[in-house]
């Protein structure tokens, strides 16, 4: 497996399925069955061949690896550059470990045009893993911005009453942030000669012009994030997506954000990420109790679930510019447990939604008693999300706490106040939703986890727990990479120094 180009066969083979759906040309009952099969055996089979990037991959390098390389523009000196390092590979094994739980959460929610809705995810699953493969800063613009399309078409077609409103809002703010991150690309084209990634990291942009690129990549990413106060795109797309569709949004495309920090901003403009760091912490810290606060007056379970979404990126971005071990080990591990855990929060949401066809909380009430094992399976997640010790949530806070303690004494207080209110908001729902009288009349009949839905949330709980008790395995794979990265970091900041003190 070491000899084939096995990045470019996991980011391309969902495009063979997608292909093969499109010639199903039918519309049956057999033919909508067909094509669910083939979605799911599809994504089934990218994961299992991307678990060879995992075997393959050495932890004690730094650099990149199973790298493949071929001449894409020539007069630009742009190529079709792919490579994963201890960061990328993580995020590519999380998009394709949860598309088939995608998939199997869309089996019997979504009936009508089912064929295109399983080609867009499956086009949206190549863009994904393109964007975390890529060695190109071209390469990976395009794998960027063209994952816009199959989310806006998810959300537009398939989503709520106000599918339209989210999806043109979802699509203006991402759209509006990438446009400046193609000026910052010229110009770092023209500067460096090169859109070679690893090229560009190595580079020494000039003090004044890393300020202009970081607010231009910036702009970008935390729209992507969201970060607050670019946030408010995410609460409407998650509200009118379809399930699949906020597991997605919430798992992978939020995690891009927290990427392109990871492999632009600290490594390419990294005087521009020490002096505007404090920037960065403000802005944490307003997501994280701010968001929190209105995640507690929602009454709609995917809107809180939304906000504490934003919440929770606030600790990522925090880690990441605290710009140490600690911070960025968890601002990564943060975002790993954040898929997990807030993609299956959706997945629970979509259970109930598909049988009562409402999200409102006040809709709900005392589901123990006819769901008892979608209560302990709801409540596993809901702990999770809240950072309680034993479950992946918490690993990435307490990293991510560690990490700004040591930048910011006053960061890392304010930012623990999150924790408080994220049990407040989350078992504020749990309560609401799960315990008190079964009164309802609408709720006395319904129906506890089927197997399909076991199939879906059943990994997940084994996963939040595993890498809640053994975080080894994400932090062992990752510890190189960030070492390298921080490396790299302190020296700019120190040749900086010199030279100031020089002049």
């Amino acid at each position: 497996m070491a000899s084939l180009p096995i990045l470019s066969i996991v980011t391309f083979l969902p495009l063979v399925g997608a292909a093969m759906i499109f010639l199903i040309w039918e519309d049956s009952e057999i033919a909508r069955r067909n094509v669910r099969y083939v979605a799911l055996l599809t994504t089934v089979l990218t994961f299992i061949i991307s678990l060879g990037i995992w075997v393959n991959f050495d932890n004690s390098q730094s650099g990149f690896q199973m790298v493949e390389r071929v001449g894409w523009i020539t007069e630009g000196g742009i190529a079709y550059h792919m490579g994963v390092d201890g960061i990328s590979m993580l995020f590519v094994i999380l998009t394709t470990f949860l598309m088939p739980f995608c998939i199997l959460a869309s089996w019997e929610s979504i009936s009508d045009r089912v064929r295109e809705y399983m080609i867009a995810f499956l086009v949206l699953e190549t863009l994904m893993i393109g964007v975390f493969c890529a060695l190109d800063i071209v390469l990976f613009y395009v794998f960027f911005e063209a994952g816009l399309i199959p989310m806006f078409l998810i959300i537009g077609v398939w989503g709520g009453k106000r599918r339209v409103y989210a999806s043109l809002k979802f699509f203006l703010y991402t759209l509006l942030g990438s446009v400046l991150m193609l000026l910052a690309i010229m110009a770092m084209y023209w500067q460096a000669k090169t859109t070679d990634i690893p090229q560009l990291m190595a580079f020494d942009f000039p003090a004044n012009m890393q300020t202009w690129l970081w607010f231009a990549f910036f702009a970008s990413f935390a729209v992507k994030m969201p970060m607050w106060p670019v946030h408010t795109w995410l609460p409407d797309a998650h509200v009118e997506a379809p399930t699949a569709g906020s597991v997605i949004l919430a798992a992978i495309l939020l995690k891009m954000g927290g990427y392109g920090f990871l492999r632009f901003s600290l490594p390419m403009f990294p005087l521009a990420s020490a002096d505007l760091a404090p920037l960065v912490f403000t802005l944490s810290i307003i997501a994280i109790i701010y968001t929190s606060l209105v995640a507690l007056m929602q009454d709609d379970m995917k809107k809180l679930i939304a906000y504490s979404s934003v919440a929770h990126m606030g600790y990522v971005t925090m880690g990441i510019f605290a710009a140490n071990t600690q911070g960025i080990q968890g601002g990564i591990y943060q975002m790993l447990a954040h898929g997990l855990v807030s993609g299956a929060l959706f997945l629970c949401v979509g259970v109930v939604y598909d049988r009562m066809h409402t999200r409102e909380i006040a809709a709900y009430g005392g589901l123990v008693n006819r769901m008892p094992k979608y209560a302990v399976v709801f409540l596993i997640f809901t702990m999770a999300n809240v950072g309680l010790p034993g479950t992946a949530g918490f690993v990435g806070e307490f990293l991510t706490l560690l990490g700004a303690f040591q930048a910011n004494t006053w960061v890392a207080i304010l930012a623990t106040t999150g924790v408080v209110l994220s049990a407040a908001y989350a078992l504020y729902l749990y309560r609401r939703v799960i315990f008190g009288a079964l009164e309802k009349e609408t709720l006395k009949s319904i129906l506890d986890l089927n197997a399909r839905e076991k199939m879906t949330l059943y990994p997940l709980v084994v996963l939040v727990i595993f890498f809640g008790v053994y975080p080894a395995p994400v932090l062992d794979v990752t510890q190189a990479s960030v070492d390298a990265l921080i490396t790299s970091y302190d020296a700019a900041i120190a040749g900086a120094v010199q030279t100031a003190a020089a002049n």
